[in-house]
């Protein structure tokens, strides 16, 4: 359930956060009456992410069992793609992202309703398809038939809307940078759950062998249904019998791309001064 909290609450802020950008710069500039657009552009990019949710969920039930496998297991791997790329891309940009929103808003304001409404609608719509498809992955992973994992997605999102609001009203400071490196470390671990657990996907749809191929089995130690065991599945989308495969990869994902982001050459050129949410938005 945690791991799932997370990415609610990771995924969440991202587009909480370019939501009051977007609102906070038009109250500024006293352009309130650009403000409806920009609700429109974010209602229609919320509910395509709602929509794209629903056809994966809904959709993958009318497959035989090896088609639901193979196309679970190559949306896990295509969200672990996508996930990674967001948090470097949000640990290199998160400091000038501010200036960046600004920059096409200003544009937008110049082109008309019919830009404001798509500018909204792209800069939240990718956050939200990338939330889709993520969370539908790591719930596919995690599932245990309990409603815990989609639960603590609503929590993370609960929380990610209330940060946003706090953000916008100038409540709350925070560092960005640092909460985006931590929570994007955390997010790694998780990602690389999610990726091994697609690999024994396609092992189970039959598209890669090796589905008896055992690195070890130490069910009769951690059971799978203790508190402990349902932990660590919530955490690392851990299970006590994994393939070889899913060990490989595993590690192939998990220590290379974890030490590349935290490494110092990842934080960008030179040092610079943290600027507080409260400043940013």
């Amino acid at each position: 359930m945690f791991s799932n909290y997370l990415i609610g609450l990771r995924e969440g802020l991202e587009a909480s956060l370019v939501v009051c950008i977007l609102i906070a710069y038009l109250v500024k500039t006293d352009r309130r009456d650009a403000l409806r657009p920009i609700w429109i552009g974010i209602g229609i990019a919320v509910a395509l992410a709602l929509g794209f949710g629903c056809a994966l969920e809904f959709g993958s039930q009318e497959l035989t069992f090896e088609a639901q496998e193979a196309l679970g297991g190559s949306l896990s791997i295509l969200a672990v793609g996508l996930v990674t790329w967001m948090v470097f891309w949000m640990r290199r940009t998160a400091r000038h992202l501010k200036s960046e929103l600004h920059g096409k808003l200003d544009a937008a304001l110049a082109m008309g309703t019919g830009a404001l409404v798509a500018t909204a609608f792209l800069a939240v719509g990718r956050e939200g398809l990338e939330t889709a498809l993520f969370v539908w992955a790591s719930v596919h992973a995690a599932s245990d038939g309990s409603p815990r994992p989609l639960l603590g997605v609503a929590l993370g999102l609960s929380t990610a809307v209330l940060l946003g609001w706090l953000f916008y009203r100038g409540a709350l400071r925070i560092d960005l940078a640092r909460f985006f490196t931590w929570t994007g470390g955390m997010l790694v671990v998780v990602a690389a759950g999610v990726l091994a657990y697609g690999f024994h996907d396609l092992q189970e749809a039959r598209f890669l062998p090796g589905e008896r191929n055992l690195a070890f089995d130490i069910s009769d130690t951690v059971d799978p249904s203790s508190w402990y065991g349902t932990l660590l599945k919530g955490i690392f989308n851990f299970q006590p019998d994994p393939t070889v495969l899913q060990v490989t990869v595993w590690l192939l994902y998990l220590v290379p791309t974890l030490a590349l982001f935290l490494a110092p050459a990842g934080f960008g050129r030179g040092r610079t001064t943290p600027t507080p949410v409260r400043d940013r938005v």
